[in-house]
């Protein structure tokens, strides 16, 4: 890693791109109810519609809103079915979060 150094400590020019997939996914679950879904959606091994407004002491919109940035970064799906939205884990990105954190 290339760097320039600034008061006795190095500093890096340019980020690794795993770097900054690590951070990006890091970002999404570092809320704990984030954390708690991710359990939830695990636990259930399913798409889930409602049942996580009811498993969390939370309001919908909140949920709602927890479940779009997971979503956004690309740990959980949605699926539309009739008027609601399923969630569901992406198994593959639980999967690189995993081996991102475990090269630490």
């Amino acid at each position: 890693m290339g760097g320039v150094v600034i008061e006795g400590r190095p500093r890096m020019r340019d980020a690794e791109p795993a770097d900054e997939e690590l951070a990006r996914l890091a970002h999404a679950i570092a809320h704990p109810a984030r954390v708690r879904i991710i359990r939830e959606l695990a636990a259930r091994n399913t798409c889930v519609c409602g049942e996580l407004v009811e498993a969390l002491p939370l309001a919908q919109s909140t949920v709602s809103q927890h479940l779009k940035v997971l979503k956004d970064a690309g740990l959980v799906r949605g699926e539309i079915d009739g008027p609601r939205v399923c969630y569901c884990l992406v198994p593959a990105a639980l999967r690189r979060l995993r081996m991102l954190v475990a090269g630490l």
